[in-house]
């Protein structure tokens, strides 16, 4: 695909995953709360599943456009890799042609209003399944594959509570100076982009949106190297080595 098929594609598909995770999420709400089993708070919008797979969908064509075959690419079975700490890991997305891995995605979300907890669990997690599957990268359970490209995928609810300065607790040392005073949705946004400065992800793309208007598909980019956008033609460039 070359920059302007992306950006076309970019625009149309991503308005179409952000209503798509917003409707899913409304609809698994009301199901739980009919049904007698409403989960804390917001959190049935994102135990329910299902509801990133228009991003999916979207990270799917990038790659059949890019001229790998759909038997190739593997979503909701066959997405187990071997890891190095632990036995097997769940992706959300891979790309595997016979013997090669060729590129595995992690997609993400958070909505509040739990957004300290979830922070935390979320650093963490996308830390450590990139440590495992790079050090069994190193180890060659994937074989003879060649680097695979790691892509980390995150949308986060614009709201109130994620955009309010967050207070650090420096009882003994000091934190890094881009975290004080910064809100969730700031603290986000510098995950991301460290997740890919210290290689731990090829790529890693952040978006935001809010509960009233994106059910219309409406979302913001926090900043221009965290784009969807930049994102795919990352892993545009990847794909087009190994075709």
């Amino acid at each position: 695909m070359n920059n302007n098929e992306i950006t076309e594609l970019i625009a149309d598909r991503t308005a179409r995953a952000v209503a798509h995770y917003w409707q899913t999420g409304a609809a698994q709400r009301k199901k739980q709360e009919t049904g007698g089993k409403a989960d804390q708070g917001l959190r049935g919008a994102v135990t329910g599943g299902a509801q990133m797979d228009g991003f999916i969908d979207l990270f799917t064509e990038l790659i059949t456009r890019d001229g790998i075959s759909q038997r190739h690419i593997f979503r909701k079975k066959s997405v187990d890799l071997p890891g190095y700490f632990r036995p097997t890991k769940e992706w959300d997305l891979l790309v595997v042609r016979g013997n090669a891995l060729l590129a595995a995605v992690e997609a993400k979300s958070q909505v509040g209003p739990s957004f300290g907890n979830n922070f935390n669990n979320r650093t963490e997690e996308a830390i450590g399944s990139a440590l495992d599957l790079w050090t069994a990268y190193r180890e060659h359970a994937y074989l003879t594959s060649p680097q695979p490209f790691l892509g980390y995928f995150f949308m986060l609810e614009d709201c109130a509570a994620s955009n309010r300065p967050v207070k650090v607790q420096e009882p003994h040392f000091k934190v890094f100076p881009e975290f004080v005073g910064a809100s969730y949705m700031r603290r986000y946004e510098i995950f991301c982009r460290k997740l890919v400065l210290e290689r731990h992800y090829t790529a890693a793309a952040f978006l935001s949106s809010a509960a009233a208007d994106g059910i219309e598909g409406r979302y913001s980019t926090q900043a221009d190297d965290l784009s969807l956008e930049r994102f795919a033609r990352v892993l545009a460039g990847h794909l087009a080595a190994s075709v």
